[in-house]
């Protein structure tokens, strides 16, 4: 097959050497752990929204999706629709709760709720699954960039995470969130260019995209309440409501992007905004597969004799082999930096809660000077680089992209987001009974992946029902907590309605 030329690696650099010059840019004025990991909460809403939206589509969602259309259809992109559940549960009920007391990390509120351990256990829990989750995010640049270079995956990966990895101990969230904004222009307009490319080289164009998705029924949707079936409209919805609400709500990687907002009111508006936002931005990534799927029927598919070795691979083959020197490397570029800006995204907030949630509790006699605290969080994420490097060379025999991100989702994430539901939710629940629901999530989620077929979207809500379940009926055998210890920290309606 065709690798890059001459051009496409020019402009390869150098689009990776100005994002680099944008960590470093930012670099300046770090003073404190709050310019670092919270970009002096000087962010305004339409950025937020930007940052958001670009944490949602990254250089994973920038080929999974495309194969996801490709070897299954569109049905995929109605799991946006949880995004009209989830951004109210999220943006009215659990954001207050983490801005109102100027939080580093979201697992502050739950020691503050419930107890220390509990904080400690979600933060733990927190660190695996985003760790598994940049993982992910470091093998997708290396999937592409084997595809359009022919340089070997290990070498990739190993590049990838080390660039990422000097940029992130440099560059602090403000950093993170310009490459963002910059990273998701790119791509939304690098998905356009490819649709619009293989359009032109159907003979029928949209219509006979349509023509060829119905004879190989890529527009049927099962309305089925089976739980083992992939993909139901049901689990789409419901399922992909507590997946978002996994990733928005009690998320560092999230919270932290929220919590660089100037005030909570501007944060809840850039919720609102990427809302509006996500079903156009998203079906464009979701309709470049099903095109591709079209255009590959008319010439000849590459998954199927031999050309590629993974489904997740067909975009960058396109980008390589159909689109013009110079326009591949800018969209391979686009998918490296943006899976850079995620991995730094992702570092950065595993920095900030090994720091707030476990090195300043444990040894408060440290130096816990601004400058102290800065020299520490640049070594941990030193070795948060390396760990994320080493966890890439494991995921690539975890499925297809899109599976293994959401399946890391909903195993870990479901009984994290019952114990927040517990705590803001919840008068009568208490410490154990947050503890106890939380094994009982994840020892009920590890029986549904292990001895069932149980469909991968339905993982966050079973995981977050069982410890809600558990945790309500525990905290009912013990006393109940201390009314006055819980103001401000439990969901209260007349109260909201005033702040409003």
């Amino acid at each position: 097959m065709e690798h890059f030329t001459w051009l496409d690696y020019s402009v390869f650099v150098a689009y990776l050497l100005a994002t680099m010059a944008i960590g470093a840019l930012f670099m300046r004025g770090q003073r404190n752990v709050a310019d670092y990991f919270l970009a002096g909460r000087s962010m305004g809403s339409l950025v937020i929204s930007m940052t958001m939206l670009a944490a949602l589509f990254s250089g994973i969602s920038f080929l999974a999706a495309p194969a996801e259309g490709y070897l299954h259809g569109p049905a995929f992109y109605l799991v946006n629709l949880g995004f009209f559940i989830a951004t109210p549960i999220t943006t009215i009920f659990m954001l207050p709760f983490f801005y109102q007391a100027r939080f580093f990390t979201a697992y502050q509120y739950l020691e503050e709720r419930f107890s220390g351990v509990v904080r400690t256990v979600a933060s733990a829990s927190f660190i695996l699954r985003v760790l598994l989750w940049l993982a992910l995010a470091t093998y997708a640049p290396a999937l592409a960039l084997e595809q359009a270079t022919g340089l070997p995956l290990w070498f990739s990966i190993l590049c990838t995470g080390m660039l990422t990895t000097f940029y992130t101990t440099f560059g602090g969230m403000k950093a993170v969130i310009w490459t963002d904004v910059m990273q998701l222009i790119v791509l939304f307009g690098g998905q356009i260019i490819i649709s619009l490319t293989a359009l032109t080289r159907l003979p029928g164009g949209i219509g006979q995209v349509a023509e060829l998705a119905a004879a190989d029924s890529r527009w049927t949707l099962s309305f089925s309440l089976d739980p083992t079936e992939r993909l139901t409209i049901w689990g789409l919805i419901l399922g992909g409501a507590f997946m978002h609400l996994v990733q928005m709500a009690t998320d560092q990687v999230s919270v932290q992007r929220y919590l660089t907002a100037k005030s909570l009111r501007e944060a809840q508006r850039g919720l609102w905004i990427k809302l509006l936002l996500v079903l156009p931005v998203t079906a464009v990534f979701y309709g470049a597969g099903l095109i591709l799927f079209a255009y590959y029927q008319v010439h000849g598919d590459p998954l199927a004799d031999g050309r590629i070795g993974k489904a997740d691979q067909i975009l960058p083959y396109f980008v390589v082999t159909e689109l013009p020197a110079g326009f591949s490397g800018l969209l391979i570029a686009a998918i490296y930096a943006a899976s850079m800006s995620t991995i730094s995204a992702g570092i950065n907030s595993l920095t900030s809660a090994s720091l707030i949630d476990f090195y300043q509790r444990w040894w408060p006699q440290a130096d816990m000077t601004p400058r102290g605290q800065l020299r520490l969080a640049r070594q941990l994420t030193l070795v948060y680089g390396a760990l994320v490097i080493a966890f890439a060379f494991l995921v690539q025999h975890l499925g297809t992209l899109l599976e293994a991100s959401n399946s890391v989702i909903g195993l870990v994430g479901g009984p994290l987001l019952g114990m927040f539901f517990l705590g803001i939710f919840s008068r009568r629940a208490t410490a154990r009974g947050a503890l106890l629901g939380w094994l009982a999530g994840v020892g009920t989620l590890l029986w549904v992946w292990l001895g069932t077929n149980v469909s991968f979207l339905w993982y966050t809500l079973i995981g977050c029902g069982a410890t809600l379940v558990a945790g309500c009926l525990i905290s009912r055998l013990e006393a109940a907590p201390d009314r006055r210890r819980l103001e401000g920290l439990v969901w209260n309606r007349a109260r909201a309605g005033d702040e409003r």
